[in-house]
């Protein structure tokens, strides 16, 4: 891949920039732990997919909203009852998410050649915690609170474009997940790259399966940067 083509570099946040797995984990374990019910990892990660993705697919509902929503579906699955503490701590958990150990280095190198821009499923609110970890002002950043629907959605990427305001063979979309960004970037002609977090764990993890064939995939964002000297 020619990465001079490209102005513009749009990023999924949550499982590429930010480990939303190991915050999912740890926000989501003393709950479960708390109403005596061990899981894998795996597990809670493919119940947290579904629930995440059924939350997201109907009228719109602010991320916290659905946190709840996550959390109260664990609930009927495992047969518990989570208490309001529990709902309030959950639905703003994102706070508590890491950033992936290259993340912000990387994401300063790249800011020098193109336009970093955020298209993310998440709260104007929320990701302002998300953004003093990443440690760098973006281009733009487009929240689902800003265009009022969740990724996969057509619509999200369409606003991206329109926002960003250059064709689209000057664009590409870096992010983790097949189902979230690969698939609805495809199909809109855009040119992506799968940073694959995942690679050498079994499952998909905390999004659901989906067939897509990104442009270009490497193992972590450092290996991007890399790629991009050349």
């Amino acid at each position: 891949m020619n990465f001079a083509q490209f102005e513009v570099m749009t990023f999924d946040c949550y499982g590429t920039l930010i480990d939303w797995e190991t915050g999912l984990l740890r926000a989501l374990r003393p709950v479960l732990s708390g109403h005596e019910i061990e899981l894998t990892d795996e597990k809670i990660l493919e119940y947290y997919a579904k629930f995440e993705t059924e939350a997201e697919s109907g009228s719109y509902q602010p991320y916290k909203q659905v946190l709840e929503t996550v959390l109260r579906a664990f609930g009927r699955e495992l047969h518990f009852e989570p208490t309001q503490e529990q709902l309030d701590e959950f639905s703003t958990c994102v706070r508590m998410w890491p950033a992936f150990p290259d993340s912000a280095r990387a994401l300063a190198e790249l800011k020098r050649k193109f336009k970093l821009v955020i298209l993310s499923n998440i709260d104007d609110d929320l990701f302002a915690f998300s953004q003093e970890k990443l440690g760098i002002r973006f281009h733009d950043v487009i929240t689902a609170e800003q265009v009022g629907s969740y990724k996969p959605a057509l619509r999200n990427f369409k606003v991206a474009i329109a926002r960003v305001g250059v064709p689209k063979g000057r664009i590409l979309h870096v992010a983790q997940s097949l189902f979230h960004d690969h698939q609805p970037a495809k199909e809109l002609g855009l040119k992506t790259v799968w940073v694959n977090r995942r690679q050498g764990k079994s499952g998909p993890g905390a999004t659901p399966p989906a067939e897509a064939k990104p442009d270009f995939e490497v193992p972590d964002l450092q290996s991007l940067v890399e790629l991009t000297r050349v």
